[in-house]
C-alpha cells in the first residue's frame, strides 16, 4: 500500500478516509491547468487508480468533477456554484475591499489578502492590483509557500505550529514582516498580521510589487498605512490589537 494511501487511516480518528482521498482528487485536479489523467492525479496523491476511479464516479454524479477529452478530467460546474456561493455569502469581501482600495488610493503597492491553506501553503484571498505600470504576478485564488514571503512568515509566526526563531519572534513583536526577494527574486513585499474575535489570527494583509520599489524609504512610507490597515481590518473584524499601538508608538 503506498504511503499516502496508509496516512489517509490516521485520519479516520478525526474524518472519514474517503472524503479525505475525493478532497484529495479535486485538489490534484485543481493544481493543473490542463485537465487530468488517471495516471497524473495518481502521481499527485499517491493513490491507485482503482482507489481514484471510484471516487471519481461519485464526483462525477455530483457534478464537481466532469471527464473530458475522453480519459481526463477536470474541476465540474458544481464547483463553480460552491466559489458563486462562497463571493456572495463571504462577509471577509466586504470588510477587506474598501480598506485595500484605501491602500491603493494612497498610492501603496499592490494589496493582497492571504490566509492559512493548509501546513506548507497559504492562499490569496483577495488581490488588488496598483496603479502602477508594472506589477508582480499574484492573483486571487494563488496558492503559494507559508515559509517564504512576507505574507507567508506572518502566518507561520502566529500558528500554532510556529518554530522558536528569532525572525518569527520578532514578527509577533512588531506585527509586521519584510520580504525582498525570498519567494521570487525579482520581488518584495510587506506583511501584518489580521486579527478576529478572541484576537485569533484569520489572516494577512500584505503589499507587494517590483523589489527596485522596496527601497528603505519605501519602505517607510508604506509600513505606516499598512498596520493602520490591518488594525482598522482587525477592529471591524471585533478583533484587538494592541501589540500595534506598541509598535507605532515606535515608528
Amino acid at each position: 500500500m503506498r504511503e499516502t494511501e496508509t496516512s489517509q487511516t490516521d485520519k479516520n480518528s478525526r474524518g472519514v478516509a474517503a472524503v479525505d482521498r475525493a478532497l484529495a482528487i479535486l485538489a490534484a485536479i485543481e493544481q493543473s491547468t490542463l485537465p487530468r489523467n488517471l495516471s497524473e492525479i495518481s502521481r499527485t496523491t499517491g493513490f491507485y487508480k482503482s482507489t481514484i476511479l471510484r471516487i471519481l464516479e461519485s464526483l462525477l454524479d455530483a457534478g464537481y468533477v466532469m471527464r473530458v477529452e475522453g480519459s481526463k478530467y477536470a474541476l465540474g460546474p458544481s464547483i463553480m456554484n460552491l466559489g458563486l456561493a462562497y463571493e456572495r455569502s463571504n462577509p471577509l469581501r466586504h470588510i477587506v475591499m474598501p480598506i485595500m482600495e484605501r491602500l491603493v488610493d494612497q498610492g501603496t503597492e499592490s494589496p493582497s489578502f492571504h490566509i492559512r491553506q493548509t501546513s506548507d501553503e497559504r492562499l490569496c484571498l483577495f488581490r488588488l492590483d496598483s496603479r502602477h505600470s508594472t506589477l508582480d504576478r499574484v492573483q486571487a485564488g494563488d496558492r503559494l509557500p507559508i515559509r517564504r514571503g512576507a505574507a507567508g512568515k506572518v502566518l507561520l509566526a502566529f500558528g500554532s505550529d510556529a518554530p522558536d526563531t528569532p525572525e518569527l519572534q520578532q514578527i509577533r513583536e512588531e506585527c509586521f514582516a519584510i520580504s525582498l526577494g525570498e519567494r521570487d527574486k525579482l520581488c518584495a513585499g510587506l506583511a501584518a498580521p489580521v486579527f478576529s474575535g478572541g484576537d485569533n489570527l484569520i489572516g494577512v494583509l500584505s503589499l507587494s510589487g517590483p523589489k527596485e520599489r522596496f527601497a528603505p524609504e519605501d519602505i517607510a512610507r508604506m509600513k505606516q498605512p499598512l498596520l493602520t490597515a490591518a488594525r482598522d481590518l482587525t477592529e471591524a473584524l471585533e478583533g484587538s490589537y494592541a501589540p500595534l499601538d506598541q509598535t507605532m508608538e515606535k515608528t
